[in-house]
């Protein structure tokens, strides 16, 4: 029975500049790769020696990439070791298999989003009616799946958040603040969903999963374990859960770190 490891990437294995979070003097700081290009600009870094260990674990356990990237900008990462089979986008609106949405689970995601909550239409119309110009820089549509802002970060009213939240709730949707992104995504739409389809059609019997945001809580929850970094959004509301480690390392090399865990909680399992 092979193990299933389904992880975030941004902010959990790969990185922004921004996110680095190095504090040691620089001739100490670690070596970097570079794992996403775009517009002919690095983006996005993990560790000389975090690249090793995913190429390790890539070779001992299914390694599903779990994102709420949508599939065109998950497909700008250049991650290393063996291509994954199966990954999660668009918060589990798209299970991919090798590099392709499989359409049926694609409209059973459609239709539970139809059954269960309110329209993105409603939303992207609250979300243009209330967000500020004088705050937001982008107004993003995502696969036609969920909303997103992209927002001067020290110029956005916390009220407004806590306002957007209490509204979203009531319709079906949940928000989560990440970085200089406000998403809005429809409860229904998970990574837990997506990560439970992939585990049905690879035949395995234990689950591994990491993440930092609000939007990672679910897949966390439904793995038989899980680890989150120091920084994001679960570690500012020091978020907690019976199976989830909450690890101290920040920055880059909290992706190190979680894929040590990963590779430790399989290799009893290939012994066995």
């Amino acid at each position: 029975m092979p193990v299933l490891v389904a992880s975030d990437l941004d902010r959990t294995l790969i990185y922004s500049a921004a996110a680095l979070a190095l504090t040691m003097p620089d001739p100490r700081a670690p070596r970097l790769l570079c794992v996403e290009v775009h517009e002919s600009k690095p983006l996005s870094y993990m560790t000389e020696t975090a690249a090793q260990l995913l190429t390790d674990l890539g070779d001992a356990a299914v390694f599903v990439p779990t994102t709420t990237r949508t599939r065109k900008q998950y497909q700008r990462i250049n991650l290393p070791g063996p291509a994954p089979k199966y990954a999660i986008c668009a918060n589990g609106g798209h299970l991919l298999v090798d590099g392709v949405s499989d359409p049926d689970w694609s409209a059973r995601v459609a239709a539970r989003l139809a059954e269960q909550c309110a329209p993105l239409a409603e939303v992207q119309d609250h979300l243009m009616a209330t967000a500020s110009p004088a705050w937001v820089r982008k107004h993003r549509i995502a696969e036609d799946l969920f909303a997103y802002l992209v927002v001067e970060r020290e110029l956005l009213p916390e009220e407004w958040v806590k306002e957007l939240a209490v509204w979203a709730e009531n319709r079906g949707w949940t928000v989560s603040l990440q970085g200089r992104k406000i998403y809005a995504v429809p409860k229904p739409l998970t990574k837990s969903a997506a990560m439970h389809e992939v585990a049905r059609r690879t035949g395995a019997d234990l689950t591994l999963a990491a993440g930092d945001s609000l939007l990672d809580a679910d897949l966390l929850l439904a793995a038989d374990r899980g680890w989150r970094p120091g920084h994001g959004e679960l570690a500012d509301d020091d978020w907690t859960a019976p199976a989830v480690s909450a690890l101290p390392e920040r920055g880059v090399l909290a992706g190190e770190r979680i894929l040590r865990e990963f590779l430790k909680a399989v290799a009893p399992k290939n012994q066995g």
